[in-house]
């Protein structure tokens, strides 16, 4: 399964109807959040992994509670939201809060609501990651080339296919910040899809004009 089919799939419509029936928020809010987080997620625990030891501790967390088989049983996601959130502590760190305000306001969800819905997507998140560890049968030393290839793969995809507001967040969010890396995945992700770079701020772009067409604002 790639990361579009993940975000696109039955997958990401069933956990999103999960969130959208506890939250009172749209089911289509919560895709395009899951379609910048998966990614924003992927990048972190890319960057994390260049360290020897991030990539051992994260290699047994994927052995050990990641297997996929959350894929198959979405209804985990809502009873796995309090380890969703000691995994999003880990991953981001004292950058957390920037992160949720920043896709707070330009998602539309409330702030109060945006930290809950994370702390559901990540277990599924991980879960994915798991599937895809196992079938290539990686350790370690190979999660950093795994999860760059995920990001890369899905790139390509989201760039081949028609383009629909979902496709279009995917591809400003996938192909942003890879030629001019500021090694900060947050800058590089984030900037990119929320109108960060100077084209797209001429052009009022960015996740905030997408999500306006998507919903019909």
């Amino acid at each position: 399964m790639s990361l579009i089919d993940l975000l696109t799939g039955n997958t990401g419509n069933q956990v999103a109807e999960q969130a959208e029936n506890k939250f009172g928020i749209s089911k289509t809010q919560v895709i395009a959040l899951l379609a910048v987080a998966a990614p924003l997620i992927i990048s972190y625990l890319r960057k994390k992994s260049q360290d020897a030891n991030e990539a051992e501790a994260l290699n047994n967390a994927l052995d050990k509670d990641h297997d996929g088989s959350i894929l198959d049983d979405v209804s985990q996601a809502d009873a796995r939201q309090s380890e969703g959130g000691s995994i999003l502590n880990h991953i981001f760190g004292d950058e957390k809060p920037n992160v949720e305000n920043r896709l707070s306001q330009n998602t539309g969800i409330s702030i109060d609501k945006i930290g809950p819905i994370l702390s559901m997507l990540a277990p599924v998140i991980m879960g994915y990651i798991g599937k895809e560890k196992q079938q290539n049968n990686v350790g370690a030393g190979g999660l950093g080339d795994l999860l760059g290839g995920i990001l890369g793969n899905a790139s390509n995809e989201s760039q081949q296919q028609q383009s629909s507001p979902l496709n279009d967040i995917l591809g400003s969010v996938l192909g942003g910040g890879n030629s001019q890396s500021s090694g900060n995945p947050l800058n590089d992700i984030l900037g990119s899809v929320l109108g960060g770079n100077d084209q797209k701020k001429q052009q009022g772009g960015g996740l905030g004009d997408i999500l306006g067409g998507f919903f019909g604002k």
